[in-house]
């Protein structure tokens, strides 16, 4: 172990901050500033300072574990691997390549998710996989793709916002799930910019904001169908940009025109004065953006929610134009790449479609195969999590706790649990592992390298900072020794740089086309923006292009011959999307015809309160790291129920009291909240923890239709006070 600084970044969210590692002379690792990263500039919330507990042998797991009369007990690898192997053979022996299930994690590295991809198809022959990302950001990914041609959660650089005119924030409270993104948006104020907030409850990020609109959870289709109703009474559409750039703007115009304010109003419970003042404060600058997050797209209309403010950028000239734009905040630490490069049930590498026959040919080549031998799209997460112990018999799951983290959670608990056979692999005994039959202890961010894409579309190199535990082997390892068992010798190396270099090949003339980017430009030019095709094959004179060879602890290029900061004459990356033209065959933007309509479970006697979910500052998704993490639980000990003081009178509960909350699935038990900060007819509670408090057992499985994306941030329920 070497005592000298490693720049790498944090596990966590989609920002993949920037910091240094340092191991200590006790064992530890100490984490420090990494001022040169611009997208944190040497800023870290609390999760990234202490990330390195996870990395304790004390927290994390350090032997296979299998299961022997009902208990897990250790294990050696040859015995686990065997076991996994056996199993699955078995169970595409008696019922065929599709009864076995792979799910993964938007949190494992770009190599991890190409791979996990190509082992499901080439080595299981099945089409049954998909991955928690779905349960993130896959309604905007739909919307984007439709208006655009193309899906990358932001089209520009987080370094734009500031010098943009007006934001509208929709659904996220970037201050508590990504702080160190807030500088932008400070900055942004204090260059005479303004912030829209659009969030049920007075969020910490809405405190900062110019304009809070609170609408009711469930509503912000038809918020954002009134204020384009407003842009076009008040003649502020940008008629030829609309002409020169869009199509299908007169029916997505009828559509807005029928949602006059006053009636929004009833809808939304936004006040007509301030959609008035949400739209001056939107169009009188040259420059403005819309930025969704999960509280728009985790609805079962949630992709046509993001059409609509796409619609409003469109129609206001704020697409594809410098300092403007639509984007997505992206949620989860790989979220981005995680959907682009094959673990997602409809894609294969490149974000190219599996039912498309000129990428199945390209990719099939690229991986030695027939292009007829690859399986069709599978299931969507939340569908193939419901089928488990019925069509799907078997399940391997790589860094994903749905026990926790999907909606509906006990009954997908119990799905999970009727398995003829579970394999999970994870840094931690998650409640999901708990239930395997496998458990592999693999490694994480700081034990291995690799690369992420995070929420700008920026490719980073994640490097290796200290030695894994004996014990510990990575993802790649697992499924290389599995493709050997099953008997597919080649295909599946160890090396994550190995990998990157097939996934450049797989994704060549892909949406998301990674081929010019290297792990040597990745080090050198601290990431390569999306699409970044090859004109030239990454090298010249024969010169070592790999990262073994640039040197572990180089940051910057002091190669006299490079060019622009690049080893060679390579594509530069594309930092800022669509300046030219939309990804669409004619290279216009596509406006999305919707109108609202009530979410899948409205209000009613028996359950007449709205029950809306997210996250806290202090815990991570569904907390299996983090709440292993001593500093991060005596913040966020535990779960609780956020309510009005009007709604906790009526129930006669006092702050601290035990509240239970009931829905149509079942129930939940933690400590009221008591605050103005959220509306009186909704309650909120965190899904971070498991057991009696656990969120998601209440939660809406009903689907998106386009996207598949659950209804977690909208569903009816009751409350009830709790006997001591």
């Amino acid at each position: 172990m070497q005592n000298t600084a490693t720049p790498t970044h944090c596990p966590y969210c989609a920002l993949q901050c920037g910091m240094n590692l340092t191991p200590a002379p006790d064992g530890t690792v100490e984490v420090s500033e990494r001022a040169d990263f611009p997208v944190n500039r040497g800023a870290l919330c609390g999760k990234g300072r202490t990330a390195p507990a996870v990395l304790s042998s004390r927290v994390r797991l350090t032997s296979p574990l299998v299961r022997s009369e009902g208990t897990l007990v250790p294990a050696t690898w040859d015995e686990a691997l065997d076991r996994i192997a056996g199993a699955l053979l078995r169970t595409r022996g008696e019922h065929g390549p599709d009864a076995v299930g792979v799910f993964g994690g938007g949190g494992l590295t770009n190599e991890k998710a190409y791979t996990l991809g190509k082992f499901a198809r080439v080595v299981l022959g099945t089409s049954q996989i998909d991955y928690n990302g779905r349960f993130c950001m896959s309604s905007a990914a739909a919307a984007g793709t439709k208006a655009f041609g193309l899906d990358r959660g932001l089209p520009f650089p987080l370094e734009d916002i500031p010098k943009t005119g007006c934001v509208i924030l929709v659904g996220s409270n970037l201050a508590e799930t990504m702080p160190p993104s807030l500088r932008f948006f400070n900055e942004l104020r204090e260059n005479g910019g303004t912030l829209i907030v659009i969030d049920p409850r007075r969020t910490k990020t809405a405190e900062q904001a110019d304009l809070h609109l609170a609408p009711r959870p469930g509503t912000d289709l038809a918020l954002a169908l009134g204020l384009l109703h407003l842009v076009v009474a008040e003649g502020r559409v940008d008629e030829a940009y609309v002409q020169e750039r869009t199509t299908g703007w007169e029916d997505a115009r009828a559509a807005a025109m029928a949602h006059w304010p006053e009636y929004v109003e009833r809808i939304t419970g936004v006040s007509v004065p301030q959609l008035r003042e949400a739209v001056r404060l939107f169009c009188e600058p040259e420059n403005a953006m819309v930025l969704t997050a999960r509280g728009p797209e985790q609805q079962s209309k949630g992709t046509d929610t993001v059409g609509a403010w796409i619609n409003l950028c469109l129609a206001t000239g704020r697409a594809g134009r410098p300092l403007s734009g639509y984007g997505c905040l992206t949620g989860q630490g790989n979220g981005q790449g995680g959907r682009e490069h094959g673990q997602k049930a409809d894609q294969l590498p490149g974000y190219r479609k599996l039912d498309d026959p000129a990428a199945r040919r390209h990719v099939a080549e690229v991986w030695g195969v027939d292009p007829d031998s690859l399986p069709g799209p599978g299931r969507s997460a939340y569908e193939l999590l419901d089928a488990l112990g019925g069509d799907i018999k078997s399940l391997l799951l790589m860094g994903s706790n749905p026990v926790v983290s999907a909606p509906h959670a006990a009954h997908i608990e119990e799905r999970i649990k009727s398995l003829d056979f579970l394999a999970v692999c994870d840094v931690v005994l998650s409640e999901t592992a708990a239930l395997a039959d496998v458990v592999l202890p693999v490694t994480q961010w700081a034990e291995e390298t690799g690369t992420t894409t995070n929420l700008e579309g920026r490719v980073l190199l994640r490097r290796r900072a200290i030695t894994p535990p004996e014990g510990v082997r990575s993802d790649l390892d697992v499924m290389h020794e599995l493709a050997d068992r099953l008997g597919v010798e080649k295909g599946f190396p160890t090396d994550p740089e190995e990998v990157f270099e097939e996934l450049r090949r797989a994704s060549a003339g892909g949406l998301a086309d990674y081929s010019g980017i290297t792990y040597r430009r990745l080090a050198e030019e601290n990431g390569v923006f999306w699409p970044c095709p090859a004109e030239t094959d990454g090298t010249e004179d024969g010169e070592d292009a790999s990262l073994d060879a640039l040197g572990e602890d180089s940051a910057v290029n002091d190669d006299p011959a490079a060019e622009d900061g690049r080893p060679d004459a390579a594509h530069p990356g594309t930092p800022r999307l669509f300046l030219d033209r939309f990804a669409t065959p004619d290279g216009r933007a596509r406006f999305a015809p919707v109108s609202h309509r009530p979410s899948a479970e409205e209000p009613d006697e028996e359950y007449p309160v709205l029950l809306t979910t997210g996250r806290v500052v202090s815990q991570y998704q569904s907390g299996a790291q983090t709440r292993r993490v001593d500093e991060l639980n005596a913040a966020a000990p535990g779960p609780f129920v956020e309510l009005h003081p009007r709604l906790a009178a009526r129930l006669g509960a006092a702050e601290g009291d035990p509240v239970a909350v009931v829905s149509r699935r079942g129930r939940a038990v933690a400590p009221a909240r008591i605050t103005t900060a959220i509306r009186p007819d909704t309650v909120f509670m965190p899904f971070h923890w498991p057991g009696e408090g656990r969120a998601n057992t209440l939660t809406n499985p009903a689907l998106d239709p386009t996207s598949r994306m659950p209804e977690f941030k909208a569903c009816a329920v009751r409350l009830e006070t709790v006997k001591a």
